[in-house]
């Protein structure tokens, strides 16, 4: 039986909203067993706070946004949330101070390391795990799908096809345990072609997007140096964000996830319909 881990003591990370360009900051702190993870925006005078769940996700446009009544939200949490996830990190406040967590390199590299840095501590109630117990699938109207089905842990299956044949058809087909998020995961950057960068910026959007933090396409050209990190870069990254993802459900999952070109609108649609009905699911 697994405990709950929480953060021995506050973890400070910086770095620059995607979006906004603006310098952002994270605290990490230490929360108390059953608290899950909840993000506390500090910049606002109420400083609201928001837990990391499904159903709290309001927009999936490039990112897993959250949100609540009052329109607070807090961006780009899914890189942060799938270290949180495979360090097993149960309870942690996060505050924030601007709308995004920072984009770091576009992969969950930072936070990951951060995270095997510092110590964790066990706390005094068993971990939750939900058990998949029945298929569940979701298709988009193009015909891209998602499906949970039962597995005796986390396996994900992800393939992806694009027309560019630096990236192509890639497959990842996988356990998810530390040692493959680490050295197949973790370092996997966001992917964009070019023209939607400069899409984007032309309306005002991604003022924090760089070579930096992002894999840029054009053509069949890498424009960073030393161009992809691991031969699979593109595919892996979208396993990187379905993980964490997948951890908006607010517990461990066990299970397989099977995804076809798909993306944060599809896990969080996926979710929805896995909790709607009890008996596709048990928790222990």
């Amino acid at each position: 039986m697994q405990m709950q881990q929480t953060l021995a003591q506050d973890l400070v990370l910086n770095g620059i909203g995607l979006h906004s360009g603006c310098q952002s900051q994270l605290v990490i702190k230490p929360a108390p067993e059953d608290f899950g993870i909840v993000f506390k925006r500090v910049d606002i005078p109420a400083q609201p706070e928001l837990k990391a769940l499904y159903s709290n996700i309001v927009d999936t446009q490039n990112c897993s946004c959250l949100g609540d009544k009052d329109g607070n939200i807090v961006s780009t949490i899914e890189h942060l949330m799938s270290a949180l996830y495979i360090k097993g990190i149960d309870n942690a406040l996060i505050e924030v101070n601007n709308p995004e967590v920072p984009i770091m390199d576009g992969s969950a590299k930072v936070f990951y390391e951060a995270f095997k840095d510092i110590k964790l501590v066990s706390q005094n109630k068993p971990r939750k795990y939900l058990k998949v117990l029945k298929e569940v699938s979701f298709t988009d109207k193009n015909g891209n799908s998602v499906t949970l089905s039962p597995s005796e842990n986390l396996h994900i299956k992800f393939e992806i096809d694009f027309p560019s044949k630096i990236v192509g058809h890639q497959c990842f087909d996988e356990d998810i345990t530390e040692e493959v998020f680490a050295k197949e995961i973790s370092v996997c950057r966001t992917f964009c072609e070019k023209y939607q960068v400069d899409y984007l910026q032309s309306i005002g959007l991604i003022k924090g997007g760089s070579l930096e933090n992002a894999v840029v396409l054009d053509g069949e050209q890498i424009l960073n140096e030393g161009g992809f990190r691991v031969p699979r870069e593109c595919v892996n990254h979208k396993v990187l964000d379905a993980v964490g993802d997948l951890y908006t459900s607010g517990y461990f999952i066990i299970g397989k996830l099977t995804a076809s070109r798909t993306g944060h609108f599809h896990t969080n649609e996926l979710l929805k319909l896995l909790f709607a009905q009890k008996e596709n699911y048990e928790i222990r």
